[in-house]
């Protein structure tokens, strides 16, 4: 037990301000990428438009939630807390948008 005593001299890695200028970057570079996306009229009327903004808006919040809030470099049980409701609720949204599809056709 006595190794997973918190021990206050140990200092946890946190980003440095270089990581948080690369992460910034990245999110700026994604969300000029959902932007352009939204102008391209051909791309709008695709279906590839909807999935491929959900799939860029998901890879943004995860980089918010790791490196921003720290998840990335906290405790395993708090990732466990948050990612697993997280799985449940974007599985039940899926679940639903296959289940609802066919009432709007």
């Amino acid at each position: 037990m006595a190794e997973h005593a918190v021990n206050p001299d140990h200092v946890r890695e946190h980003p440095t301000w270089k990581q948080y200028k690369w992460v910034a970057a990245i999110l700026t570079i994604i969300t000029i990428l959902e932007v352009w996306a939204y102008y391209i009229p051909a791309f709008v009327a695709s279906s590839a438009f909807v999935p491929s903004l959900l799939l860029m808006s998901a890879v943004k919040f995860a980089i918010v939630v790791m490196f921003y809030m720290h998840l990335k470099y906290d405790h395993k049980l708090f990732r466990v807390l948050f990612t697993g409701p997280l799985v449940v609720a974007a599985a039940t949204l899926v679940a639903l948008v296959f289940l609802l599809a066919t009432w709007i056709r």
